[in-house]
């Protein structure tokens, strides 16, 4: 009897990959995709890389892969905020954010060496905000912003622009908005 997982090789195993990134709205962690392809998690993140290198848009985010679709079927709006707040205050900006609708896509800082460094993130609700924390707090992982003493930039997401709006207000009522 053959084995239920066959595992598959170079071309045809990225394919695959592929198709399932497309077809999920979640983020899939490299270990689940191992598990599926049944190669190692380490075999995963080279065929992640060779498809990034062939401009497939897939993010590695805290949660898992995902592939961002370029042609959303709802409108999406787009802005970058700059933020200032201490690392107690990340979580508070962040469930703002959230609380409000909105996605945070990324984090931005200016380094004075390596320049512009950008991280994404991609939570949309306080559970993913609370995996993305816990993550920072079980790898010791410093926030990009304590590199640049609380400043920073995110790109944040929403189906509407007053999502957007309202997310600002509420940032800026506690503080952690930074004036434009």
């Amino acid at each position: 009897m053959e084995e239920e997982t066959k595992k598959l090789h170079g071309d045809a195993r990225r394919e695959m990959l592929l198709s399932i990134l497309k077809n999920s709205q979640t983020p899939i962690t490299g270990s689940k995709l191992s598990q599926i392809a049944n190669v190692s998690r380490q075999v995963i993140v080279g065929d992640i890389t060779l498809l990034k290198a062939k401009d497939e848009p897939i993010i590695a985010t805290s949660q898992g892969y995902m592939y961002m679709n370029m042609n959303p079927v709802n409108q999406i709006f787009e802005k970058t905020i700059a933020c200032l707040h201490t690392r107690e205050q990340a979580e508070e900006e962040l469930n703002i954010i959230v609380d409000h609708g909105v996605t945070v896509k990324d984090v931005k800082v200016e380094h004075p060496v390596y320049g512009d460094l950008t991280a994404s993130i991609m939570v949309a609700n306080r559970q993913e905000v609370q995996t993305f924390l816990e993550k920072i707090k079980e790898t010791n992982a410093s926030l990009l912003a304590e590199l640049t003493l609380g400043i920073h930039l995110h790109t944040l997401t929403a189906s509407s622009e007053e999502a957007i709006k309202k997310a600002e207000a509420a940032l800026k009522a506690a503080g952690i908005l930074m004036d434009s």
